[in-house]
Order: structure tokens, then sequence, then C-alpha cells
């Protein structure tokens, strides 16, 4: 299926990704900084862990609720407006926590509700942000793979150094100025949506419009989105594997890696080790795809990706193998890691409707991480039941079957043809526009000598 087309032909200019690329750098850096100020500022203020743990929970549920919910609403209205509007009602909530606090009148519901607000925001913005880029991809002529890779590469890169720098202010300033950076952050991606991108960016075309065009309900939009991710049968198997994937992946950074580390001794210092060696590696495997993903075969390279990226990783931890050796299969995995997420997004967009796009990519998310909060319960319980090896051998074996058997299916071939359909498209679209415009010289009058 090729999707239909949502910027017609026009000058090329990278302004628009460059501003979608900083509003997410932006956007990003301050949710780092707010994921370290925020807990602290409980724990400072209350001492209790339980309170901490409420407020993580109040900001993070309504996030996954709100973005799997906001897809009709971001086809509808229009990313670049629910971009600036979340982000303006994400930084006044934000500042709002200090300026209480000063005043006196920050009570334990209230900050609850504060932080629920700016979860709610944040996830119709980080979905808005992400439908656009496809678009500014488009005015640019950059090819999909590269615009995705980017944004992974910006997303890493916040994962890998964002949570030190803000360490680092909070530890220099205090939480109550870390959450007043976060506000600001979050008020200079409204300021560059709004003002750096074109305002038809990511709007619907009237011709895109379905038979019911305006008179849709939202649950009809809704269903529409549904309706096609059921449909399309690669879609719906790299949701499904992700959403596995994502489980394993959970249980073993949150409680697997962490039963090792104390059962050997190696303690916290080598958690971080790992985990830091594994984000660089990403961030040199994203920066490498933006390059030449776009040249590769993406039926191969997510095969291969996942095969380091998988089952190694739990099989080493099994093995009693050294710190030194974990290191090495860990920058491995990252590197493969890297790969992965700009082609998983660049099929995602070429086979989704542009009309489609918020609503299927929200439902997709959404099914992918549904998984992440039960990795950590089912992996602690197991491990607590026949011990952590067992354990980790299971989920080695399941991650690695997940993954090339799903690979293995006739419908991931569709992922390379795709590209080469969108590729040919691309060309005559080119052609097209040089025969106008050769049209419209020729019809010029010619001036009198």
């Amino acid at each position: 299926m090729t999707p239909d087309v949502q910027h017609t032909a026009g000058p090329r200019t990278l302004r628009p990704l460059i501003g979608v690329l900083s509003a997410l750098v932006v956007s990003l850096t301050g949710t780092r900084v707010s994921a370290i100020a925020l807990p602290w500022f409980v724990l400072m203020t209350t001492g209790s862990a339980t309170q901490t743990g409420l407020v993580a929970f109040c900001e993070m549920t309504p996030y996954v609720v709100a973005k799997a919910l906001s897809g009709p609403l971001v086809d509808r209205t229009g990313p670049r407006a629910v971009s600036w509007i979340t982000d303006l009602i994400s930084s006044a909530a934000a500042l709002a926590v200090p300026v209480c606090h000063g005043l006196g009148l920050l009570s334990l519901p209230l900050l609850l509700a504060l932080v629920a607000v700016i979860g709610t925001a944040r996830g119709p913005g980080d979905l808005a942000k992400r439908v656009m880029v496809p678009d500014a991809a488009e005015r640019g002529g950059v090819p999909m793979e590269r615009a995705m890779g980017l944004s992974g590469v910006i997303d890493r890169l916040a994962s890998t150094i964002g949570p030190a720098a803000g360490g680092a202010l909070i530890m220099l300033v205090g939480p109550l100025t870390g959450l007043i950076v976060n506000a600001a952050c979050f008020a200079l991606g409204s300021v560059i949506v709004s003002c750096a991108l074109p305002r038809e960016m990511g709007r619907q075309a009237p011709a895109q419009e379905d038979d019911r065009g305006a008179d849709e309900t939202y649950r009809q939009r809704f269903a529409a989105g549904f309706t096609f991710l059921r449909g399309d049968r690669l879609l719906l198997s790299l949701v499904v594997m992700v959403g596995i994937t994502n489980l394993l992946d959970a249980a073993f950074n949150a409680v697997l890696v962490p039963v090792w580390a104390k059962e050997t001794g190696n303690g916290p210092a080598a958690i971080g080790l790992l985990a830091g060696a594994g984000s660089a590696a990403a961030v040199a495997g994203s920066l490498l795809a933006t390059v030449v993903a776009h040249r590769l075969p993406r039926r191969t390279v997510l095969i291969g990706g996942f095969l380091v990226l998988g089952a190694p990783r739990f099989l080493a931890l099994a093995s009693g193998t050294s710190l030194g050796t974990l290191v090495a299969v860990f920058v491995v995995a990252g590197f493969g890691a890297g790969f992965l997420n700009p082609i998983l997004g660049a099929v995602s967009v070429e086979r989704v409707p542009r009309h489609l796009l918020g609503r299927v990519q929200a439902l997709g998310d959404s099914l992918a991480w549904s998984g992440i909060p039960l990795g950590g319960l089912l992996a602690g319980a197991a491990a607590g039941i026949v011990g952590l090896t067992p354990v980790l051998l299971v989920c080695g074996a399941v991650y690695f079957l997940t993954t090339n058997l799903t690979g293995l299916r006739p419908e991931w071939a569709e992922m390379d043809r795709a590209r080469a359909d969108a590729e040919r498209g691309k060309v005559a679209q080119e052609n097209a526009e040089r025969e106008n415009a050769e049209r419209a010289d020729s019809s010029r009058p010619v001036p009198k000598a």
C-alpha cells in the first residue's frame, strides 16, 4: 500500500526538519531533567519513597493513556497546533510546582494534579512531534530512514546524557531550579513549533478526508485507526513483536540486571557501566544508520539487529562471564539496536496514509509499550521462584524465537518492496515537476529586440 502524499510539489527546505528536531531536543531535555528533579524534590520535601512512587505513577499513567487516545485529535486538529499548545500547558504546570511551593500552597493532592496535567499534555505533544517528522523529511527531500534515524539519535542522546546533566544541574542549583529549567524547555519547544514551522505543517488536506469527512465522531476516527492497524499484517506483526521484546527488555533492565549485580557482588557500578556502554554504542549505531540505513535491505538489517540485541545479553549474564566480556556484549547489542528504530519508523510512515498517521502511531506505540509495566513484575516473581539463571535462559530463548520467527513471515518482504515503490514514486514526482517547469518556461512570451 502506498500512502497518500501530504506534501505536494514545492521548493525543498530543511527548515521544517530542523525545527521539528530542535523541538524534540528541548522537549526531551526538559523531560529528562524533570525525571531527576521531580522525584528528588519529593524525597527532599517529604522523605517518603511511597509518595515519590505515587508522583511518578500519576505522571506516567496519564501519559500512556493520553497518547493512546489522542491519535484522532492529532489527525483532526493538526500535529503542529497540538504540539505547541500541549508544550505550553506542560510548561505552565511544571512552573506551577516551584511557584506553589514558594508560596506555601503545594499540598500532595495539588502536586499529584499538576504532574498528572504534565503527563496528560506530554503524551499528545510527543506524538504530534513524531507525526511531523515524515512531512518535514519530505519537504527537505531527506530519506525517511535518515529523518527517523536523526529522531532516534536525539532520543538516545537525551536518554544517555540527559539524566547525567540533570543530576549535575540539580546538585548545583537544587531541584526547584531544575523544575524551572524543565518549564523553560517546554516553553521553548512551544515557541519553536509555533514560530519556526509552516502553519500547514502536518495539516490534513481536504482530499484526504474519507467519505464521512468532518462528520466522523471521535469514536469512528479512533476505530478507523484500529481497523487499519489490524488489517495491515506487516505493521501488526511488528507491533506485536516489539511489544514482546519491550516486555523482555523491561524485565532485563528493571529486575534481572540488578539481581545479577547483587548476586555476583558487582554492585550498582556495574549496572551503570553496562547501561552506559550499551547506550553509547546505540547512539553510534543510530548515527551510522542515519547515513547508510536507506541503502540497506530492511528485512536483513532488522533481523540482524534484533539477533545481536536480544538473546546474547541474557545468555552472557547467565554464563557467569567476566565483566569485560559483558561490556563487549552490551556494546555490540547497543550498536545493533541503533539500526532498528530508523527502519521501524520508516516502514510505519510509508505504509500508513498520512491522514491516519497520528491515530495509527498512537495505537501502535501503546500496544508496543503495553508489556513494559508487566516485565519487571513477571521477571521478579519468576526469579524468586526458580532463580536468576533459568529466567535469563528462558527470556533469551523467547527473545530469539520471537524476533526470528516473526522476521521469517512472508509479509516482511513487503517492507523492501514498499521502499522501492516509494523511490519510484519520488522519481516520477521529480520528473513531473521538471516537466512542468520546462513547460512553464516554454510558454513565456519571448521579449522583442
